[in-house]
């Protein structure tokens, strides 16, 4: 089975790449790192970036985790194949892009990108965003599935990732001690569904929903907190259709917990998704 040590970044096309780098500059409160090749590269935390905008097909997004070593993504590659799952090795120019020494790039059953990669550039430099958001990095993603029961055995028999809580047929998927850093929500098409960060506490939350309404962006669900993960969140929309995510507070499952750890299944309700009594307006989680 393949381990996944933790996820590293998120790459999203867009046609119009000044104005999406602008927002995830202004609006998000990303670090920009560099521009180089038609894309612009953001940071927000010590990793040498955590999100790409780069010029091409809004449908196009990648996900990218990190695994310990060669031997390991030596094995996933050969394990991958032995599943029937097509694998792509990176090419030098594109493994430069990604800032890694290596990686290999497959889709999951519903036609995700995901990009295994091992030793991924750090920055070596504190993340200093443009204005104070409170982020303290980029957490995890919510991902399209055309079925998610059929995709969860894929990603917990396969990729090696543990269930914490289902929403209906949705997953909420751990790969550390962290709640989940993959969540699975039915949709007709693939793709990255959200991208979250986590800021530092609630009052960096509050202080977001003001500002953002302030500035018009539109948000599309809280401030509410999950019943699931116990985070507090806000999400709002962003360019070609993306929502992000503030959240803070997230559950963490140790070590300890893990052996009597039982998934509880939350059913397909607008309660399940906020215990405050938010109502989101986001077509993945409509009931």
């Amino acid at each position: 089975m393949i381990n996944l040590w933790d996820i590293r970044y998120v790459r999203l096309g867009t046609r119009d790449i000044a104005s999406a780098s602008r927002y995830a500059r202004q609006v998000v409160g990303l670090e920009s790192a560099r521009q180089e090749g038609g894309a612009e590269y953001f940071r927000s935390d010590g990793r040498d970036h955590t999100l790409v905008y780069f010029e091409g097909d809004p449908a196009d997004h990648t996900v990218g985790f990190e695994l310990r070593d060669a031997a390991e993504l030596e094995a996933a590659a050969t394990l991958l194949d032995r599943s029937d799952v097509k694998v792509r090795a990176g090419t030098a120019a594109e493994c430069e892009q990604r800032r890694v020494k290596s990686f290999i790039n497959f889709k999951d059953p519903t036609g995700n990108s995901i990009d295994l990669v091992v030793q991924p550039h750090h920055s070596g430099r504190d993340y200093w965003p443009p204005h104070n958001t409170g982020i303290t990095g980029f957490s995890h993603i919510g991902l399209c599935s055309s079925d998610p029961v059929r995709d969860e055995q894929f990603w917990t028999g396969v990729l090696g990732a543990r269930v914490s809580d289902r929403i209906g047929p949705s997953p909420l998927l751990r790969i550390d001690e962290v709640h989940h850093k993959i969540a699975l929500f039915p949709s007709r098409k693939p793709g990255v569904q959200h991208v979250n960060h986590q800021v530092d506490s609630i009052n960096d939350l509050m202080k977001a929903w003001y500002r953002l309404q302030a500035a018009g962006v539109r948000i599309v669900f809280g401030p509410g907190r999950h019943p699931t993960s116990g985070a507090c969140f806000l999400y709002f929309e962003g360019p070609d259709g993306m929502v992000y995510e503030y959240s803070t507070g997230v559950r963490h499952i140790t070590a300890e917990q893990e052996a009597g750890y039982q998934p509880r299944q939350f059913p397909m309700d607008t309660t399940s998704f906020c215990m405050w009594g938010s109502k989101p307006d986001i077509p993945e989680f409509k009931v």
